[in-house]
């Protein structure tokens, strides 16, 4: 299925998720509005609630209540970007100003906070304790990324494994957790509840990897921030941590001393492209994505054929090639 086919497919969805984020994210401060529909309503995927949707309608659950729940999951994420854009220092995020830069550090730091908080609040009012724990366990998960993250800035030395650990704490636990409680609401199996966590992990593993692709090979204007931005900040993502693995002096040394430069030139980072191409690193990365994806689409195949699994296959086969 192609971009366009996929996305109306999703539209009736999607629109349901925009309604219900809509609803449910009124503050009695209206700042904590103004701030929390910047970063909600600007554009992003909402890959996050449509998975859940759509893992739920997999295992036969259709209740429009599923809508309700799913957003919570934007939240968590939206709320992720507003404390990445303060610690990262970032101008932009999804081609507009981040909300940092029109706020200050202080007043995100806390619509973030909330945003974590609203996530935790409609879980509780779902009134689904296994729901609740999956929730409450993902945003531990969440946080430890964010640091551990911070602590690998300018790390070389740093392994595949202990890169694996960050990216499954940032961005697949979320995923792994949205699949996971649209099959707890549908009340699956043991067995189908492992298969569609095992999904979304695969599949968010597998997002991540091209989003750090696409940090050294994407576009700015559809990426909608600046690419190289994860290079600048001193980010050992996987093409970088390929090519630092390969590369013999004097490359490897020369990647070294341009990642650590405080002040890259943009002929900075063209030079460290140049480096990772000739060393793998973007094909290797590339190569490890397409793993994820095949490990989430074996997942998936538990599940008999129907029309909600060829939908999350095309989703998850879109990731490859998707620019943004």
């Amino acid at each position: 299925m192609d971009k366009e086919s996929l996305i109306a497919a999703l539209s009736p969805d999607l629109k349901r998720i925009e309604e219900a984020l809509s609803a449910v994210q009124a503050s009695q401060v209206p700042f904590i509005n103004e701030v929390s529909h910047y970063i909600l309503f600007a554009g992003g995927k909402r890959l996050r609630p449509l998975l859940t949707v759509l893992c739920a309608r997999l295992c036969g659950y259709e209740d429009p209540q599923i809508y309700d729940l799913a957003v919570l999951f934007e939240y968590l994420h939206a709320a992720t970007l507003l404390h990445d854009d303060v610690v990262d220092g970032a101008e932009f995020r999804r081609g507009r100003r981040a909300a940092h830069n029109l706020w200050g550090n202080q007043a995100t730091i806390l619509v973030g906070d909330y945003l974590y908080a609203r996530a935790l609040r409609i879980a509780v009012e779902k009134g689904n304790f296994e729901v609740l724990d999956v929730v409450t366990s993902t945003t531990v998960l969440m946080s430890e990324g964010e640091v551990l993250q911070l602590l690998n800035v300018d790390n070389t030395g740093l392994t595949e494994a202990e890169y694996e650990e960050v990216i499954f704490r940032k961005t697949a636990a979320l995923m792994a957790a949205a699949c996971e409680c649209g099959g707890i609401m549908a009340g699956v199996s043991p067995e189908e509840r492992k298969a569609l966590y095992e999904f979304g992990r695969r599949l968010g593993m597998a997002f991540q990897i091209t989003d750090d692709l696409l940090d050294y090979l994407g576009a700015a204007e559809e990426t909608g921030k600046g690419i190289g931005t994860d290079f600048r900040e001193g980010k050992v993502t996987l093409p970088l941590l390929y090519a630092l693995n390969a590369a013999e002096d004097p490359d490897r040394f020369r990647l070294i001393t341009l990642l650590r430069d405080l002040e890259p030139s943009p002929e900075t980072f063209r030079e460290a492209c140049r480096i990772i191409e000739r060393w793998g690193g973007f094909t290797r990365a590339r190569q490890r994505a397409e793993e994820e994806v095949k490990g989430a689409l074996s997942a998936l195949s538990l599940f008999p054929p129907s029309s909600t699994r060829k939908l999350l296959e095309d989703l998850t086969r879109y990731l490859l090639v998707r620019r943004k």
